[in-house]
């Protein structure tokens, strides 16, 4: 069996090396951290928008086995809140060890704590990747999932300091770009005013420390719309992530939906004015700890690549997830790492790699959100299938839908079915 390194076990990396172990290569994935899922462990919405038709062209595709996982974990479906529809809200305290479950009777080697910190080259290739623990780990081909949030110098630099997120880099140490290591020269978001960057779109609140009224209802309805008297209105929406959500109701409310802690859906709030709200008297932050005050800042190391998400300048390097262009989204990041494992994979068996087409949902956006072409504009642009710009895109080109008969069709004309399953 041909080798392949993941690096970076979030969605992304986890979508890249269960899809690179169904098409028979030997995988080992690198996790700096003792968790898998990084920001999906804070996170929780699929199925909303776009995403369910992405999800379906997943399941005609072959590459749907995480999606599944989120549903075994799921707390709530088809669900309705200001801007989105059919959304599922996944529990993010258990689906962490159901995809860990899933990879390990797939094959593949996860190794936690294992940061990698550079890259051995011989021309346009790497070798292999050397871990903060001294070792060398060699395969065939690499997947970049590294993401683009993190070190604390960054958060430091273009955001409101280190408010002790879930990326956790005082333990575990700062993420670390395989791209940039080899040599790729990285692009950086920006934010509409100019500034490198954008904030991870929204907070955790300790559920037990919502009223027991705002607990029962949450823990019913799955989402809370709770309006907000002027003086506490303001939320800094544009320096989002997820600019889906940049929308007059998220200024305007107190958005929260449930994911087994309360979400609430802004970047970050003064702890001083949520406790001011009704039911938020007691009100404390889960992720970031700091919360009142600010957020993680992602997007500062954007690799450039082709359609296959093969890295440019390196004959062996694929990308994933943030790392694959200004994309947001757990949806986003297993089909992204569904191709970039597939194609992985691949080379490391001497076949030929696959571009998605344009004429599916999930080729469309990884053309649109190709970094090769990327400039002042596509850098403030975040590319998601659930709203904002690209939904629009989707809605325009007739791309949208939710019947899983018509994203099968269009899988199977374009003569991908079940691509994905070995």
């Amino acid at each position: 069996m041909a080798g392949v390194i993941v690096i970076g076990g979030g969605w992304a990396g986890c979508a890249a090396a269960l899809a690179a172990a169904r098409q028979g290569a030997r995988v080992t994935l690198l996790e700096r951290s003792d968790m898998l899922l990084g920001t999906g462990l804070v996170g929780g919405i699929y199925r909303n928008n776009g995403r369910l038709t992405a999800l379906l062209e997943a399941e005609a595709l072959g590459c749907s086995q995480l999606f599944s996982v989120m549903d075994s974990a799921a707390r709530h479906q088809n669900i309705a809140f200001p801007g989105h529809n059919h959304a599922s809200l996944y529990d993010v305290a258990l689906v962490e060890p159901l995809v860990r479950q899933t990879l390990t009777e797939a094959g593949v080697n996860i190794r936690f704590c294992t940061r990698g910190l550079d890259v051995t080259l011989k021309d346009d290739r790497i070798l292999e990747v050397l871990t903060a623990d001294g070792d060398a780990v060699a395969a065939s081909a690499f997947v970049d999932a590294t993401g683009t949030a993190g070190g604390q110098s960054n958060c430091s630099r273009f955001g409101n300091g280190c408010v002790m997120c879930i990326i956790r880099c005082p333990a575990f140490g700062p993420r670390v770009s395989i791209a940039a290591k080899a040599g790729v020269l990285e692009l950086m978001g920006i934010r509409g005013d100019g500034r490198p960057g954008s904030m991870s779109g929204s907070c955790k609140i300790l559920k037990d420390s919502l009223s027991p009224l705002l607990r029962m209802e949450l823990d019913e309805k799955g989402v809370l719309v709770i309006p907000l008297p002027p003086a506490l209105r303001g939320a800094e929406l544009e320096y989002k992530a997820c600019q889906q959500y940049n929308l007059p109701a998220y200024r305007e409310n107190l958005i929260i939906l449930d994911t087994g802690h309360a979400k609430l859906m802004s970047s970050f709030f003064p702890l001083e004015k949520l406790r001011t709200a009704p039911g938020f008297e007691n009100a404390r932050f889960e992720d970031p700890y700091a919360g009142g005050i600010g957020n993680s800042i992602r997007y500062t190391a954007v690799s450039q690549r082709d359609n296959r998400l093969k890295v440019m300048g390196l004959e062996n390097l694929f990308c994933a997830g943030e790392k694959a262009g200004f994309i947001v989204g757990h949806t986003e990041a297993i089909i992204t790492g569904s191709l970039a494992g597939h194609n992985a994979a691949a080379l490391a068996a001497d076949r030929e790699l696959l571009v998605l087409p344009v004429t599916l949902a999930c080729g469309d956006l990884i053309d649109y959100a190709n970094t090769a072409k990327a400039k002042r504009k596509e850098k403030v642009r975040r590319i998601t299938f659930s709203g904002s710009e690209y939904f629009e895109r989707m809605l325009s080109l007739d791309l949208y839908t939710v019947d899983r008969e018509v994203a099968a069709a269009r899988v199977e004309r374009a003569g991908l079915s079940g691509v994905f399953n070995g």
